[in-house]
């Protein structure tokens, strides 16, 4: 199925949408529950206000973001790579 240049809004259950492609699309207020996005890529994306909860993020990559005020378990990321770096610098010296 091909949707262009549309507004829609869908209910999709039970379904499989592997394969699928989405460019420039807008999906801000939706909701995703028990959702199985292993594999997926996510790039050039606003995620800003995201909140994700009772997820396996095992084996996950994030790289080159902006990483202003994202928490992880309500701790400051920039905190944390903080402590890192700090723990790093004693274990070197």
């Amino acid at each position: 199925m091909k949707i262009e240049s549309a507004t829609h809004r869908l209910d999709v259950t039970k379904s499989v949408l592997a394969g699928s492609s989405f460019n420039d699309v807008n999906f801000s207020g939706a909701k995703f529950v028990n959702v199985n996005m292993s594999g997926w890529t996510v790039e050039d994306v606003n995620l800003s206000g995201t909140r994700i909860h009772n997820a396996n993020l095992s084996g996950v990559a994030i790289d080159h973001v902006n990483l202003a005020g994202m928490t992880i378990n309500g701790i400051l990321v920039s905190e944390l790579f903080s402590a890192y770096e700090t723990q790093k610098a004693i274990k070197q010296s």
